[in-house]
């Protein structure tokens, strides 16, 4: 091949307009959604907080009363329940649904046959919407047709499966199908960080003798345990946002024993029309929110600056 064959293509001027589309569409790309998560965040938010302090009713309206939306609200009984259930419910919740997924994450990792079905069998049901989840088990706990009645018709006359009709366990009900809806998700997380684990660091525990459960105790799970928090934390973003499970399972009954802080907004926006106080609920939740993400979010940029250092 002579030098005649080589064909060389002349040097690119720099800040030829290649290179400029190249750093400006990925902008103009990200602009709008950049712009809609701004509105949709902190403008939405700061109205809706200007809201609380304001004497709307049916309609916004923006007379000034301070802190009465507030003092109003926590002096409400069924606020209060609202939030204890809140609580009550998220501490059950992220507890039972991360040890149930790290119980499955454990099994699945043990090289189980059909590993691929079991996993999508425990992942399912959190491909189905709140809304199924909730009236599908509120069919199993109907005492007419659901769970109690099929127990008793086999003879066990004393069986009780019926959590949502007795006020002092139907808060459990919701726990139990929360975590039946979510621990599929815990378990995703949970096994992605099992396999990641040095494989090298496990045959050394094995070589000194350390047994199954012990590798796990000391070796393993410290070693993931970010993802213990990353798992804990967007589990209580969902136990703070019920809204649908509870609206389609128990509808915040018997009663006023499973009112949650969403049911409690909606009723007073949309059913009682009492904007200026629902706005005051909704900051109380917001409040609720960052008392999880301000500090997660602090955790990771330390985390981050620290292994940066680290190298």
């Amino acid at each position: 091949m002579s030098t005649h064959d080589l064909t060389i293509s002349p040097p690119r001027p720099a800040g030829s307009w290649r290179d400029r589309m190249g750093s400006v569409v990925p902008v103009l790309v990200l602009a709008p959604s950049l712009a809609a998560s701004f509105i949709y965040v902190f403008v939405f938010a700061g109205w809706t907080l200007y809201l609380s302090l304001s004497n709307s009713s049916l309609l916004p309206s923006y007379g000034f009363v301070g802190l009465d939306n507030y003092a109003s609200l926590w002096a409400n009984r069924r606020w209060n329940v609202a939030y204890t259930n809140l609580f009550f419910f998220s501490g059950f919740y992220v507890v039972g649904s991360m040890a149930v997924g790290l119980l499955l994450a454990i099994l699945i990792d043990q090289k189980v046959r059909g590993e691929a079905v079991w996993r999508t069998i425990f992942l399912y049901p959190l491909a189905v919407s709140f809304i199924v989840t909730g009236t599908v088990w509120s069919w199993l706990y109907n005492p007419v047709d659901g769970i109690q009645a099929l127990v008793r018709g086999l003879g066990w006359s004393d069986f009780n499966f019926a959590l949502t009709s007795d006020r002092n366990k139907a808060i459990y009900a919701v726990i139990i199908t929360g975590i039946w809806q979510s621990s599929g998700f815990a378990m995703a997380l949970f096994l992605a960080g099992l396999r990641s684990v040095d494989p090298d660091l496990i045959k050394a525990a094995q070589i000194d003798g350390a047994s199954a459960f012990r590798t796990y105790r000391k070796v393993i799970l410290p070693t993931i345990a970010p993802i213990f928090i990353a798992v804990a934390v967007i589990q209580i973003q969902f136990a703070i946002k019920t809204f649908d499970l509870v609206a389609a399972l128990t509808r915040g009954g018997p009663g006023i024993a499973t009112t949650f802080p969403a049911i409690y907004v909606y009723d007073l926006m949309f059913q009682r029309g009492q904007i200026g106080e629902g706005a005051a609920a909704a900051v109380m939740m917001l409040a609720a929110l960052a008392v999880v993400l301000v500090p997660y979010s602090l955790w990771v940029v330390w985390r981050r600056r620290a292994e940066g250092r680290n190298g």
